[in-house]
């Protein structure tokens, strides 16, 4: 079934069914966005057009031209890395220099490999050597630590996961061994220092990963107390999606006359069809989702909702129609939400319902479909969202559902 996507806007039917859960959107603007912020409907429609600058990107370098040790090199032969993207083939220069870089991309660039390949081979020539790297969430911890087992594979580097939401005695005594990568989320590492478990004197190195999203979420405050623990004369890497003044106020605190280097020419990926679905009228929009999701194409969909609770309804209701579902929401523990994670990214289940919190940072392969059945607050949590799709070289589509 297709809907039309131009033309009035018709009166529609909320969520599941009317009621105090699932409040009416009398117009395209959602009432839960931030105050002031109006969001242009029209920019959720963008044909999967070609019109960023680095389309025809020919690097500079090659893998083997930075002199990587031989088992990091047979490690990214093994991975499948042949040609460098962008992002890894302006910042790893810089990172094997140790100048503090500034890198701004879009989502699903490489961004993780470039630099996590060179501060491997820096602890390898150097095991004294110790990397914090604070990200924003449990899910991308655990998606940075597999990448960083993949390109280290043989060289006994060993990594601890500091994340809240899992045992903190099972983080403390990993932390008692020695170690070499520490990758946490805020909170905990804060907590961990606080307990005086976690050293950062000893760390030489600190990547600030999706540090925009980190202020979204209101780290700030976090960061700065693990910033001050850190030796002065340090090696600053600060990844973010977007610029702001706030972003750009970290960026003076936190780091020293560093490299900037952006590949990022537009909000959107070129590999994302964008368009919109107006409710028609009569039709709820757990009818228009399911109409979709029966389609054959749509074969690994990512559905985004307001509320922890409305995505946990949202799955439930699509299982008991017949449809493989799994949710991610901040009331789940880790465990739970790395089930569901693994259950979809293993085609176990065709649909994943998630709050934007819980899906930040997430790098799942093969998502044909990003679905918005509820608007995003911000364009920049739409640009987060529909990043979730036409990672790379593939193609996807983003659909938002209007009222």
């Amino acid at each position: 079934m297709t809907y039309n996507t131009r033309g009035h806007k018709p009166r529609g039917a909320s969520s599941f069914k009317r009621g105090r859960s699932a409040p009416r959107q009398s117009n395209t603007r959602s009432r839960y966005a931030n105050p002031g912020v109006h969001i242009d409907v029209s920019r959720f429609v963008n044909k999967a057009v070609i019109t960023e600058e680095v389309e025809n990107f020919i690097p500079e370098h090659t893998f083997a031209d930075f002199g990587f040790q031989d088992l990091i090199t047979k490690n990214i032969v093994s991975k499948g890395y042949a040609t460098l993207t962008p992002i890894q083939d302006r910042s790893i220069p810089h990172v094997m220099r140790g100048e503090d870089i500034v890198g701004i991309a879009n989502t699903g660039t490489g961004k993780t490999a470039a630099f996590l390949i060179p501060l491997i081979n820096k602890i390898v020539l150097d095991p004294r050597e110790k990397v914090l790297v604070v990200v924003p969430t449990r899910e991308l911890a655990t998606q940075i630590d597999d990448e960083l087992k993949t390109f280290a594979k043989g060289s006994g580097l060993f990594s601890v996961i500091c994340v809240g939401g899992t045992s903190m005695g099972a983080q403390i005594r990993d932390l008692r061994h020695r170690h070499h990568f520490v990758i946490g989320t805020p909170g905990r590492l804060k907590d961990l220092i606080e307990q005086r478990v976690l050293d950062l004197s000893g760390f030489n190195t600190v990547v600030l990963d999706e540090a925009d999203r980190m202020l979204d979420m209101g780290f700030i405050a976090d960061m700065r107390f693990m910033m001050a623990k850190m030796p002065k004369n340090r090696h600053t890497l600060f990844f973010s999606a977007t610029l702001s003044p706030e972003i750009e106020k970290l960026i003076h605190e936190f780091l020293r006359t560093p490299v900037r280097i952006s590949v990022k020419t537009q909000d959107t990926s070129k590999n994302v069809h964008q368009d919109v679905i107006r409710i028609p009228s009569g039709k709820t929009k757990i009818d228009v989702l399911n109409d979709l999701l029966i389609q054959q194409e749509f074969t690994k969909v990512l559905v985004f909702g307001r509320t922890k609770h409305g995505v946990e309804k949202l799955a439930r209701e699509l299982n008991k129609r017949g449809i493989k579902s799994e949710s991610i929401h901040g009331n789940k523990s880790q465990p739970q939400r790395q089930r569901a994670l693994d259950l979809f990214k293993r085609d176990h289940a065709q649909v994943l319902t998630a709050t934007d919190v819980a899906a930040r940072g997430l790098d799942i392969t093969g998502v044909t479909h990003v679905i918005n059945f509820d608007l995003p607050a911000t364009y920049d949590d739409y640009v987060h969202r529909i990043g979730r799709t036409g990672r790379g070289d593939s193609k996807g589509k983003a659909l938002t559902f209007i009222e």
